[in-house]
């Protein structure tokens, strides 16, 4: 080999190391980071949800949300992190689902108390005026 190939040789060899590392720190760089706000946003939904005792009128869309959380959690410790932040997002929902249905069946134990105690007004001001119903 003369000198000019040899050159030739060396600086195609380096341009395929330099390409090589780039292409490594593109793969790199295009690893999305952690959700920790998704993360935390599923936390916080689920902590409000138990507040709120989920666990005893929506056990269901409660434990669902714990366990997509925990699910988020096994994502991220493999490196997967856009089926973490999908498992976190679905987690959030879940939990405020859970929060929802909570709210919704005291609402309705509400009015219904509510309804009873109009109904018996109602019976006590018929019969203390004489009216029947």
């Amino acid at each position: 080999m003369n000198a000019t190939s040899q050159a030739h040789c060396g600086s195609r060899l380096r341009m395929a190391v330099g390409l090589t590392g780039l292409l490594m720190l593109a793969a790199c760089a295009s690893m999305p980071p952690a959700p920790t706000a998704s993360l935390q946003a599923a936390q916080r939904a689920i902590s409000s949800a138990e507040r709120a005792e989920a666990g005893r009128y929506a056990p269901e869309e409660l434990s669902e949300a714990r366990t997509r959380l925990a699910s988020a959690d096994t994502a991220v410790r493999e490196q997967r992190m856009i089926m973490a932040e999908r498992f976190a997002d679905e987690s959030r929902v879940e939990a405020e689902l859970a929060s929802a249905m909570t709210a919704n069946v005291k609402a309705k134990a509400v009015n219904d108390e509510m309804t009873r105690s109009n109904d018996t007004l109602i019976d006590e001001m018929q019969r203390s005026s004489g009216d029947k119903p």
